[in-house]
């Protein structure tokens, strides 16, 4: 075209010279084996993305898998407390190794690589997005399953995990209360805009069981969640309860001595695919 100014965005002419779209997608580190990618993710804080995370890595685990997780919450890293693990990663010359739990989980984290685990990440965007990144391409990672603990909201960090790693879906975690549809609203757009495929919606904190009689207490309401999948012709794979036995094992770094099984047909959904 002779007037063309090379901005393909704004042009809607088909022309031989129009630009393809660039992929950003990055490779894993020639040695590593990742087999399959799941994100977990939500468009808020506080429903328990690294909850879900980490009780479906021992779920798989148990299954016989080989399991990691990215954990790519760099501000708010809580994936190591969980299993117990508070030794700092090692690495080659051009590698690093993530650290491995008690029951074999391979984990990679922000907190394993800081000389002191409490010190805070005050960090701008681009330098978080840049060491998230890394956890893919510079780890060697040996797994049938890669867990991705996402930041919450739809920022610099989810847009670059969408953008650079080859998800093979992701996990919607919500809780029951009014605003779980706009969490799952602003999941969903993201994913689809991503093209990235959204394998269902998990609601966490979904009710109490009372110690006396065994029932169940909605205490934050019911079906909210499920009305929110319904809308988006996604499946509600689970509801977790509010469990503080598993907080107990979560804060004292035994997550692996769950015996929560809440999130089996989770599991059972990405062993089939």
């Amino acid at each position: 075209m002779p007037d063309c100014n090379s901005n393909c965005s704004a042009c809607g002419e088909d022309c031989p010279s129009r630009t393809a779209p660039q992929s950003f997608i990055k490779e894993h580190h020639p040695d590593a084996i990742v087999r399959r990618v799941y994100g977990v993710v939500s468009g808020k804080g506080g429903v328990g993305k690294s909850m879900v995370t980490s009780q479906l890595a021992v779920l798989l685990r148990r299954r016989g898998y080989a399991v990691g997780i990215m954990d790519a919450d760099v501000t708010g890293p809580s994936i190591p407390q969980a299993f117990g693990i508070h030794e700092r990663a090692v690495g080659t010359e051009n590698a690093l190794l993530p650290c491995v739990s008690a029951g074999g989980v391979q984990i990679m984290s922000i907190n394993v690589l800081l000389e002191n685990e409490n010190d805070p990440v005050i960090w701008r965007g681009p330098v978080i997005g840049g060491v998230v990144q890394q956890f893919w391409t510079d780890v060697i990672w040996d797994v049938d399953f890669l867990l991705v603990d996402m930041p919450p909201g739809t920022g610099d960090v989810s847009l670059n995990v969408f953008q650079q790693i080859p998800l093979d879906g992701i996990i919607v975690v919500t809780s029951p209360q009014d605003l779980v549809g706009m969490v799952v609203e602003k999941a969903v757009r993201m994913a689809e805009r991503m093209e990235v495929p959204i394998v269902g919606v998990v609601e966490n904190m979904s009710y109490a069981v009372c110690p006396d009689c065994g029932k169940k207490l909605f205490l934050f309401g019911e079906g909210k969640s499920k009305e929110a999948a319904k809308r988006h012709d996604l499946p509600l794979l689970a509801q977790m309860p509010i469990d503080p036995e598993l907080t107990k094992l979560v804060d004292g770094g035994k997550i692996e001595d769950m015996k929560c099984d809440a999130l089996e047909s989770v599991a059972n959904v990405l062993a089939s695919r």
